[in-house]
C-alpha cells in the first residue's frame, strides 16, 4: 500500500478521541453496576427516563452473564 493508499483508507474510519475508545469496552464488574443503575431508575417511575432506562437494562441484561 502506498501512502496515497493509506491516506485514502485513513479518510474512512472516523476519528475517534480516547474517551470514546474507553467508552467502547466495560468490564464485567462494571456492565453489571451499570445494569444495577439503570434497574434501579427504572423502578423509581414511569416517566420517559425510566421507560428509556428499563429498555436499556433489559438490553444489557441480554448481553452480558449473569452476575451469581
Amino acid at each position: 500500500m502506498d501512502a496515497n493508499e493509506h491516506t485514502a483508507v485513513a479518510g474512512l474510519i472516523p476519528p475517534q478521541d480516547d474517551a470514546a475508545r474507553r467508552l467502547a469496552i466495560l468490564t464485567l464488574d462494571e456492565a453489571h453496576d451499570l445494569l444495577r443503575l439503570l434497574q434501579l431508575i427504572a423502578r423509581e417511575g414511569a416517566d420517559e427516563l425510566s421507560q428509556e432506562a428499563d429498555w436499556f437494562a433489559r438490553e444489557i441484561a441480554s448481553r452480558i452473564p449473569s452476575d451469581n
